[in-house]
């Protein structure tokens, strides 16, 4: 398939071609970081096209794929329009919710300067606290280091993602979402690890972090999942 022009000089497109170079090009798995990005395209209605970088076979360590993006990490995204008319590759789930936030002129990111800075600390939380200790509890519950003796690393990390889940409690209190009555990015990027270190589908580790005992997490929780774009995006891209 010929590439677009705008899209031609990233080498992730000879990998995964653009039927619709005109729309924001997405490369993620619905993972908690990668339906981040999905979820924000829907509740935003940016166009966009989905391909599905699966980890079953390493697509994100493929020349093609760490050509454009060099952490080997996903969510990331090329969007042919970006500033100035030209194409911006990004990756890093939090940088790509602000930019998309900001090329939408949405809501999701507060124009108001103190909403919108206490809403990036709480995106910011979720990068730096809940999406490394939640990993970690589901490397060593359910992945590769359930199966070593010493549970002392387990026990260290599901210990702080209780504290962080505490947090949360306690922010939620009287609060629809993390900023109050607005939806934002920082409820985009936090609760899919939330819901995912708590479901049996996902890490299965509400037992071991004591989800019974965070009732507004649980009430956040279901309205974030009642949402029809976070329906949608939990999805995409599908694994087919």
């Amino acid at each position: 398939m010929t590439q677009h022009p705008q899209l031609a000089d990233y080498s992730v497109t000879r990998k995964w071609p653009a039927r619709h170079p005109d729309r924001i090009q997405l490369y993620s798995l619905p993972t908690p970081n990668g339906v981040k990005v999905s979820i924000a395209l829907e509740e935003m209605q940016l166009p966009y096209e989905a391909h599905l970088v699966s980890f079953e076979t390493n697509d994100q360590l493929t020349p093609e794929f760490v050509g454009t993006f060099p952490n080997n990490k996903i969510p990331a995204i090329i969007d042919p329009q970006g500033p100035g008319g030209r194409p911006l590759a990004l990756f890093e789930s939090g940088a790509i919710l602000i930019y998309l936030a900001e090329k939408s002129g949405s809501p999701l990111l507060p124009a108001d300067p103190v909403a919108r800075y206490e809403t990036l600390q709480w995106l910011m939380f979720q990068m730096g606290g809940v999406g490394p200790m939640f990993g970690q509890v589901g490397f060593f519950h359910k992945y590769g280091g359930k199966d070593y003796e010493d549970k002392r690393p387990r026990d260290r990390y599901i210990n702080e993602s209780r504290r962080l889940l505490g947090v949360l409690e306690q922010r939620m209190q009287g609060r629809r979402w993390i900023m109050g009555d607005g939806f934002t990015i920082a409820d985009i990027a936090i609760w899919p690890w939330v819901r995912n270190i708590s479901a049996a589908t996902g890490y299965n580790a509400g037992e071991l972090v004591g989800w019974s005992g965070f009732p507004e997490l649980q009430r956040v929780l279901a309205a974030f999942e009642a949402r029809p774009a976070v329906q949608k995006g939990l999805n995409i891209p599908p694994r087919g």
